[in-house]
């Protein structure tokens, strides 16, 4: 093969020689979150109706203290950096910082099922630094119990944990979406409403 050849055929591979002390590295992304509250309201047709319904008891109700232990392992044990709860749909869906561009669902009975989270190896959250502690997440979790549980017209449906950078996401029955940091969340407990 001569370099000036129009059509390499078998290319085998490639060598280079580079040199890395000159090389700018930037980091994008690395930032606090702001501190916001940003509600968003919904199908105004489901707001409409929101008195001619009640909450339907779930699985995940009938288990919440065990499902929210069980999500607290994943956080704190086993890598999982964010979390989001189905309540109505007793679904789970988590983000493991070993795989971060995908996210895992589990369904119903199988989060409940006798060794759920001995199947995921003890891991941390890839050197992340993390925002919230875990005495925060128990605060969490029982806010989130309180909004599921204390109303049977309007209800929490799901919500969501990010322990890197603080944010909880939370949607309620009348299709009321809120996105709040940890701080502004944590300051509300028990005076949090759902709408």
């Amino acid at each position: 093969m001569k370099i000036n050849d129009p059509v390499v055929d078998n290319l085998a591979g490639y060598c280079s020689n580079a040199g890395f002390g000159d090389l700018t590295i930037t980091c994008y992304g690395v930032r606090e979150m702001p501190e916001r509250w940003l509600q968003i309201k919904g199908d105004p047709s489901i707001r409409a109706q929101l008195f001619q319904q009640q909450r339907v008891e779930s699985l995940f109700d009938t288990e919440i203290d065990h499902v929210h232990e069980i999500v607290y392992a994943l956080l704190v044990n086993k890598g999982v950096f964010h979390t989001k709860i189905h309540y109505s749909s007793s679904q789970l869906t988590c983000w493991f910082a070993r795989d971060p561009f995908v996210y895992e669902k589990y369904i119903r009975e199988e989060v409940l099922a006798n060794g759920f989270v001995d199947r995921f190896p003890d891991t941390d959250h890839a050197g992340r630094k993390l925002s919230l502690n875990e005495h925060e997440l128990s605060l969490i979790f029982a806010e989130f119990k309180r909004l599921r549980l204390s109303d049977e017209t309007v209800y929490l449906r799901n919500a969501a944990v990010n322990l890197i950078n603080g944010m909880i996401n939370m949607s309620f029955s009348c299709d009321g979406t809120h996105y709040i940091d940890q701080k502004t969340f944590l300051s509300k407990l028990e005076n949090f409403e759902t709408g």
